[in-house]
């Protein structure tokens, strides 16, 4: 049976020649080759068509996020492990919402490793457990979020605060750093979702839904 071959990418050699040990005491996987920055990992994955990547985030000229969406632009036709330091909830989601494969922490026993490397393989994706019930709770929070208000995405309910404390679109498109254009697309989208047609009933809608409080 053909191993699974694995491109190790992190900007620490030291890291690097520990996973490509630890890996290949298994009879199953070996690894093909490494990669210490962004750009590197993108040049090495059409080079040696790799399986498996397993790919650091913080990494030199692209980091890992970087990295993963460039992949899924391209459409290349690999599964991305995101090996990494970080345990907040908001790097997950959004490698999550990029599209990733799995995501395990560095400081996970090694069989976790393995198990995610064996699983994402077989077509499955695979989250560390501790990981993957701070996801759902977020995503849940988001869904509960968008339901109460009308499905408003986060940059419309900032855009709708902002109306109701009286800003005008170009004061809008400075505090948020967006054009005055895009402000504009925004009140467009939020007076359909919340069902007004002026700035007034915009006001009066977010007081009265808990969005803003006004004392």
């Amino acid at each position: 049976m053909d191993k699974i071959r694995v491109l190790i990418a992190d900007d620490h050699s030291m890291v690097r020649e520990g996973l490509k040990q630890l890996i290949e005491l298994e009879d199953d996987i070996e690894v093909v080759a490494q990669a210490g920055d962004g750009k590197e990992t993108i040049k090495k994955i059409f080079e040696f068509e790799p399986d498996i990547v397993l790919l650091d985030i913080n990494m030199p000229i692209m980091n890992g996020l970087e990295v993963l969406e460039e992949l899924k632009k391209m459409k290349k036709e690999v599964d991305v492990l995101l090996l990494t330091i970080h345990n907040e909830v908001e790097y997950l989601y959004r490698a999550v919402e990029i599209g990733v494969e799995g995501y395990v922490l560095k400081d996970s026993e090694s069989d976790v490793l393995i198990k995610a490397i064996r699983s994402i393989h077989s077509g499955e994706s695979y989250i560390q457990p501790n990981m993957a019930s701070l996801l759902f709770k977020k995503i849940n929070g988001e869904l509960d979020y968008q339901v109460r208000h009308h499905k408003l995405t986060r940059r419309e309910t900032e855009v709708l605060k902002l109306i109701t404390l009286g800003s005008l679109n170009k004061e809008i498109a400075d505090e948020l750093c967006i054009s005055e254009k895009t402000v504009k697309n925004h009140v467009s989208n939020i007076f359909k979702k919340i069902e007004v047609s002026d700035r007034t009933q915009a006001a009066v809608y977010a007081i009265k839904n808990n969005i803003v409080n006004i004392y």
